[in-house]
């Protein structure tokens, strides 16, 4: 299993976010295009931003699990781990 955090700002503001927060996982920059943000369906035109959400995609490539974040949520952990354990299992 691996986990990547993809946002809009630029790489330089991604690797400086991430060794702030000496994060365990990578962190990929998509800009300027937002190709990736767009094909996920989390832009927020209002921002030309990324809403911030959490997804676990299959070893197939398929989306397994999408949480939309809504608020001051930081991380939908039980549902997301519950789900991630069932995909585990299932490999």
């Amino acid at each position: 299993m691996q986990i990547l955090g993809i946002s809009a700002s630029n790489a330089f503001s991604q690797k400086t976010f991430a060794d702030s927060l000496k994060l365990p996982y990578p962190l990929l920059s998509d800009f300027p295009n937002l190709q990736v943000i767009r094909s996920y369906g989390v832009l927020d035109p209002t921002q030309v931003m990324a809403r911030r959400a959490f997804f676990l995609v299959d070893q197939q490539g398929i989306v397994r699990g999408k949480w939309l974040i809504e608020g001051t949520a930081i991380f939908p952990s039980e549902e997301l781990l519950k789900t991630a354990q069932v995909m585990a299992q299932q490999r």
